[in-house]
């Protein structure tokens, strides 16, 4: 039976809030997601849970069944490998490409995903940083750290971002800080938090706490 798109997002979303230990998601947190009345969400919830990809009780957690963290993750893939395209193929920014891959990542041709994966050379991560999961569904997490939480001295690479918005990548392409970036915490403000960071040990840069809490690094 085909999913809807509401039906498919919301998949989604369950799968990102449940976060690697499929924690149990309330249905607040789905409501602030989808910016949608608790109400619309409950009734939701329960067309899901009628296809069995969900496991719903009333005033109690949601997770995913087998069936629909399968068709979360293939979203998901379809979404990142979209992404891929946009900006590899067609010249995209990547604080373009979110909102029109959420269009096309409900095209339900299964030859269409596989044909271009295959064209993009089988690509493990998006533009974003974000891991692609593979043809069998399988999607690893990798360890990243978070910016916020390196030392002075320490010197990392810039892996991937935890805000997709448009003006916080816009934000990162003024400062000149881009995946692979080689990114060294000179000095952290007591104060507010803030840091200032030299990167690819030339330009120094001071950058907020809220920057820094969205920026996925590993150590070099």
């Amino acid at each position: 039976m085909q999913n809807s798109f509401t039906e498919e997002n919301y998949l989604k979303i369950i799968h990102s809030l449940s976060g690697r230990d499929g924690q149990e998601v309330s249905t607040n947190a789905l409501a602030e997601s989808t910016a949608t009345r608790a109400a619309s969400v409950t009734d939701m919830l329960r067309k899901l849970a009628e296809k069995g990809l969900i496991h719903y009780k009333k005033y109690q957690g949601v997770r995913l069944t087998d069936e629909g963290e399968r068709v979360a993750i293939k979203v998901i893939r379809k979404h990142r490998l979209w992404e891929v395209f946009l900006v590899e193929k067609l010249g995209f920014g990547w604080d373009e490409v979110h909102d029109i891959a959420e269009e096309l990542e409900h095209i339900p041709s299964e030859i269409l995903v596989e044909k271009l994966d295959t064209f993009l050379g089988h690509p493990r991560f998006d533009p974003h940083g974000d891991p692609i999961p593979d043809s069998k569904g399988n999607l690893t997490e990798p360890d990243y750290r978070i910016l916020a939480d390196v030392h002075c001295g320490e010197k990392v690479l810039m892996m991937g971002v935890l805000d997709h918005a448009p003006a916080f990548l816009q934000h990162l392409d003024k400062t000149g800080i881009t995946l692979g970036s080689v990114l060294e915490v000179l000095e952290v403000n007591e104060y507010d938090k803030s840091s200032s960071v030299q990167i690819n040990d030339g330009q120094t840069l001071f950058i907020s706490l809220d920057v820094s809490k969205n920026l996925l690094v590993q150590r070099v």
